[in-house]
């Protein structure tokens, strides 16, 4: 299959997921979401890990402003999905039966966190950055949080969304958000996998379905909460503004001009 916004690759059972948007830092939009979605469906069936990467610059930027700004508002047809999809697809990279792994280089921000929190294993190059940048703009990363306060706890998860200052890959590996770190990520990598790709697919699925079931309330139940305050906060004339103001202008909520 061909993607427009993913490379896609398969090697025995494995597959390599890539972020292809370098134009926008693979800033996340519908069209990423559905592609991606497509592609777990394939892994569904045979693949046993998949690897999840950007660039080497930018794992993930989060959402693409400059989509969010040329959306309809609220209330239209077209609007009415909202960030379930996207939710939806951390769901099933948290919960599939494969084993999910986030090779990250470059930044890591908002709805990349996303990616990031929803991963079994997350490796990282020691340049990596990671932020969580959405209260600068009236807006909290709320579909994240359900994924990233179990992996972190809710206070390193509160931390980050307040501060909204990336954070390196070294602080990251010590609040466990990344599991671990090398200059040679791509070296780091393959050693997880030369250990990875031994399990079988039976095991990894029955592993996945008993650890989800003690780390705490299901990811699924906090869909509804989740998305409903997404939509809130983007929904929101004031901050949907900011949002244009900073496409057409670079200007941030705080700047004049």
């Amino acid at each position: 299959m061909s993607y427009q916004t993913l490379k896609v690759r398969f090697q025995d059972s494995i597959c390599f997921l890539q972020l292809d948007r370098p134009e926008r830092d693979n800033a996340i939009n519908g069209q990423l979401v559905a592609e991606c979605h497509q592609v777990l469906s394939l892994c569904e069936q045979s693949a046993t890990v998949v690897v999840l990467s950007g660039t080497p610059a930018a794992f993930c930027v989060g959402a693409d402003f400059s989509a969010l700004a040329e959306a309809p508002g609220p209330g239209t047809d077209a609007a009415a999905e909202g960030p379930g999809p996207l939710y939806d697809l951390w769901l099933r990279m948290a919960t599939g039966p494969y084993v999910t792994v986030s090779h990250v280089r470059g930044k890591a921000n908002a709805g990349g966190i996303g990616f990031v929190a929803a991963s079994d294993v997350v490796l990282a190059e020691d340049s990596a950055q990671f932020s969580l940048s959405e209260l600068l703009f009236g807006l909290y990363p709320a579909c994240v949080l359900p994924f990233l306060t179990r992996r972190v706890g809710w206070q390193k998860a509160h931390y980050l969304t307040l501060m909204t200052h990336p954070v390196g890959a070294a602080q990251a590996l010590e609040w466990g958000l990344v599991d671990a770190v090398d200059a040679d990520s791509e070296s780091l990598l393959r050693r997880h996998l030369l250990r990875l790709r031994r399990l079988s697919k039976v095991a990894i699925t029955r592993y996945k379905t008993y650890m989800n079931r003690l780390g705490g309330p299901a990811l699924s139940e906090l869909k509804a909460p989740a998305v409903a305050a997404n939509l809130e906060v983007f929904s929101d004339p004031a901050n949907r503004q900011a949002i244009v103001r900073y496409v057409e202008k670079g200007v941030f909520p705080w700047e004049k001009g």
